[in-house]
């Protein structure tokens, strides 16, 4: 157990140093793009510049959300902070849809009004671009599987990647064409590929925070799996959520037949066992009955006999 929990910090210290380095030289890379694209008068790069600047924030914020997630749960975070991640990626989410606004606006208004642009400098520096985002995507490849904050860090850095292609591509067709029309274009391609990568970011973290059904789980199989357990006669009033990206939650109510305690701890252990290996979750709770309860809206309620009844059953 001692050597599982080090591998955990160990991973989780070495994410937090990625983050924490690719933040900073995003910012960077962020003040060099803001510079070449006044001198080369190109929308594109300030737009991409804009992109970059909420990848340094996604960045940092995962940063500090991994850090916040190593904490152990308290006397008032009883679950402790897992959920600082999702609501980091949430947050980032939504910033790329405001900057995707912005940029759209903005090229809208220089179709209207095109400037001359600096190819030279648009290929330079989308280049460098380039190199450095898909070095970050490369150190994040492996933490992105388990946490669903770096996945959105990584995410950035790939619709930054993909911007940079763009870019780069379009520097060449103006330097060939003479379109300046083209950079603009540009900046609304950008502008699109921003919104598409924050949505799927946006649905799996509300979905998270309204305590939904994880992502790739059906309530029908897990219910299914579980009458299939040993001494396991039905399950009822069923819930399933996430603490956090990569930790689920269930509780719910199991009838069994009357049976000593032993072999109730046994079927218990079944369903646990069944629980983390086929569906990952690992932490449970649930509620032994022995009859058979009428649902009601909200909950599971046992059929209670009214004096009359029990008077005539002992009579």
């Amino acid at each position: 157990m001692e050597v599982v929990h080090s591998h955990a910090h160990s991973r989780r210290g070495g994410t937090a140093s990625v983050l924490r380095r690719s933040a900073w030289a995003t910012l960077v890379f962020v003040a060099i793009e803001v510079v070449a694209g006044i001198r080369a008068h190109s929308l594109a790069l300030i737009s991409d510049a804009g992109h970059n600047f909420t990848d340094a924030l996604a960045l940092l914020l995962a940063w500090i959300a991994n850090y916040l997630e190593a904490k152990p749960a308290d006397e008032i975070k009883t679950y402790g902070y897992q959920r600082a991640g999702v609501l980091s990626a949430f947050v980032n989410a939504l910033t790329l849809a405001v900057i995707a606004a912005w940029i759209f606006y903005e090229s809208v208004e220089r179709l209207r009004q095109p400037q001359s642009v600096d190819q030279r400098v648009m290929l330079a520096v989308a280049l460098l671009g380039l190199v450095l985002n898909g070095g970050i995507m490369w150190a994040l490849r492996s933490a992105r599987h388990r946490d669903l904050n770096v996945r959105s860090a990584f995410v950035h850095m790939l619709g930054d990647a993909l911007g940079s292609i763009a870019i780069i591509a379009g520097a060449i067709a103006i330097a060939y064409t003479g379109l300046v029309q083209i950079d603009p274009l540009l900046s609304i391609a950008i502008a699109v590929l921003i919104v598409w990568t924050a949505w799927d970011i946006i649905h799996e973290s509300l979905n998270i925070l309204l305590e939904g059904l994880p992502r790739g789980l059906t309530l029908q199989d897990v219910i299914g799996s579980m009458r299939g357990v040993d001494g396991v006669l039905d399950v009822h009033d069923l819930h399933i959520w996430s603490l956090g990206s990569s930790t689920h939650a269930l509780s719910c109510h199991v009838l069994i037949a009357d049976v000593p305690p032993s072999a109730s701890d046994a079927i218990l252990q079944g369903l646990k066992s069944m629980l983390a290996e086929r569906f990952h979750i690992h932490h449970t709770t649930v509620q032994f009955e022995h009859a058979s309860c009428a649902l009601s809206e909200n909950c599971c309620v046992i059929p209670v006999e009214s004096e009359h009844q029990e008077r005539h059953r002992h009579h």
